[in-house]
C-alpha cells in the first residue's frame, strides 16, 4: 500500500468495542455487553468517503499480542488500510526498555510515530485522553470508553475532523 500523508491513529478498546477487554492466554475477552469489534463496521462505513486515509494502530494490543495478531482481529476493509503501528519491538530499544514505552502516554507514543514519519496531517481516535498537550487537542477525537464509535456525537466529530484533514493536500 502506498504511504498516506493522512493518518488516523486507531485504538481498539473504548473505540471499536467497550473498554472492558481483558487479555489472557486464551486471547482478548470482552467483559461487557456485545462483542469484540462490534463498532468496527461504523468506522469502515465512515472511512468509505475518505479513501486517502490510512490507519496506524495505536492500541496496546500490538504491544501484548504482536502486530500481525492484533491486525488480524480487524475486519478486512479496515485491515487493508493499516500501514503500521505506534509500537514495534525494535522501537523499544530506542527508549532503553519496553517498560519505558509502557510508561509513556498514548499521546507521547503517537507523537513519536508522527515525528519519525514526518506526518503533518493526522488525528487519533482514542478513549485515552491522558497527557494530551493543550495545543494538540485538534488531533484527538476522544471516545467515551463505554460507547466508543456507537456514539453519534463521536461519529459526527470524526467525520468533521476527517473532512478537515483531507482538505489539506500533501
Amino acid at each position: 500500500m502506498q504511504r498516506s500523508t493522512h493518518i488516523l491513529f486507531l485504538d481498539f478498546d473504548g473505540v471499536l468495542h467497550p473498554d472492558a477487554v481483558y487479555l489472557s492466554r486464551q486471547g482478548p475477552t470482552l467483559k461487557a455487553e456485545g462483542t469484540l469489534f462490534m463498532w468496527a463496521p461504523i468506522l469502515a462505513k465512515l472511512l468509505d468517503d475518505f479513501p486517502m486515509i490510512s490507519l496506524v494502530l495505536s492500541t496496546g494490543w500490538v504491544r501484548h499480542l504482536g502486530y500481525k495478531r492484533a491486525l488480524g482481529f480487524l475486519p478486512l476493509e479496515l485491515r487493508e488500510r493499516v500501514i503500521g503501528a505506534t509500537w514495534h519491538s525494535s522501537m523499544a530499544k530506542g527508549w532503553v526498555d519496553e517498560n519505558q514505552w509502557d510508561g509513556r502516554t498514548r499521546y507521547d507514543q503517537i507523537c513519536r510515530y508522527a515525528a519519525r514519519s514526518k506526518l503533518r496531517h493526522w488525528i487519533a481516535l482514542d478513549d485515552d485522553v491522558q497527557g494530551w498537550a493543550e495545543g494538540a487537542a485538534q488531533h484527538l477525537i476522544a471516545c467515551v470508553p463505554d460507547l466508543g464509535l456507537s456514539s453519534a456525537q463521536t461519529q459526527t466529530e470524526l467525520q468533521r475532523c476527517l473532512r478537515e484533514m483531507c482538505s489539506f493536500q500533501g
